[in-house]
């Protein structure tokens, strides 16, 4: 089978954005683990299917898999490069759009200069959302790892993310404390684990360990998690800037009850071809 794809960006946050029409245009796990591979394959975080509606008044259905062939709920930075495919596509550039994923309706706007924004949910700390085991719902929660304990805050958007704050991310134990939270007990469905230094109220720096796929560049539905935990906690605004390894986020969020929107640059690197 051929598999046509265009691989995007978002702040470093790479992916291969196809089409599957039909159910056996859908690589499987193994395929999907092979084409991420960085020496042998294409090379990508997140692999983005997309789908005819599934609903009326939506532009599209996307699915996300993982590097490791694994399919989740959500990724900020992949709906985003979605959005700014379907503006060339149909020729709505700047545009509006809305589309729909596992985790719900998302709602794009893209401006003509490479800046695409969502809206992804509302953010979600009940536990059972994400899932994360704990006795109630709680702004912190105490993670015992590797004989050490350790603060995080715990919210879903659209998809589980774990939120750890640290003086300076330049050396934080991203490499260490990333895969051991991510597999944590308390997280039956294993969990994104954002690593968090506040600068300003409106200035935050953010390294992400993506949840099948270790550490990224950028993270979009991270750099949510880590302004709403950071927001309800009493460390930030509803404006924040987001520094990560691949570049500048924007959040947006006014707090409970309201959408999240993420912002940020949409490119595409090149289109292509692979045999599966």
């Amino acid at each position: 089978m051929r598999l046509a794809f265009t691989k995007m960006h978002g702040a470093g946050n790479d992916f291969i954005v196809f089409d599957a029409a039909r159910p056996d245009a859908l690589p499987t796990a193994e395929q999907l683990r092979a084409l991420a591979d960085r020496r042998t394959g294409i090379g990508f975080d997140q692999a983005l299917a997309l789908e005819p509606p599934r609903r009326p008044g939506t532009d599209v259905y996307y699915r996300v898999f993982n590097a490791d062939g694994g399919e989740v709920e959500q990724c900020g930075n992949g709906a985003r490069c979605v959005a700014a495919l379907l503006a060339g596509r149909l020729g709505r550039e700047p545009g509006e759009f809305l589309m729909d994923s596992a985790a719900g309706l998302v709602r794009a706007r893209t401006r003509g200069d490479r800046q695409v924004s969502v809206a992804i949910g509302i953010p979600d700390f009940d536990p059972s959302s994400l899932p994360f085991t704990a006795a109630a719902e709680a702004p912190a929660y105490a993670l015992e790892v590797d004989g050490a304990t350790i603060e995080i805050g715990a919210v879903s958007i659209g998809n589980p993310h774990a939120v750890l704050r640290v003086a300076s991310v330049a050396d934080a134990p991203v490499d260490r404390l990333g895969p051991a939270v991510e597999n944590h007990r308390r997280f039956p469905s294993r969990t994104n684990v954002g690593f968090l230094e506040v600068v300003t109220a409106s200035h935050v720096r953010l390294r992400v360990h993506e949840r099948g796929v270790g550490e990224t560049r950028a993270c979009g539905t991270g750099a949510c998690g880590a302004v709403a935990v950071g927001r309800r906690r009493g460390w930030l605004r509803a404006e924040v800037a987001v520094d990560v390894p691949g570049g500048r986020l924007a959040v947006e969020w006014q707090g409970e009850g309201e959408p999240i929107w993420l912002s940020g640059p949409a490119a595409t690197v090149f289109e292509g071809h692979a045999e599966l």
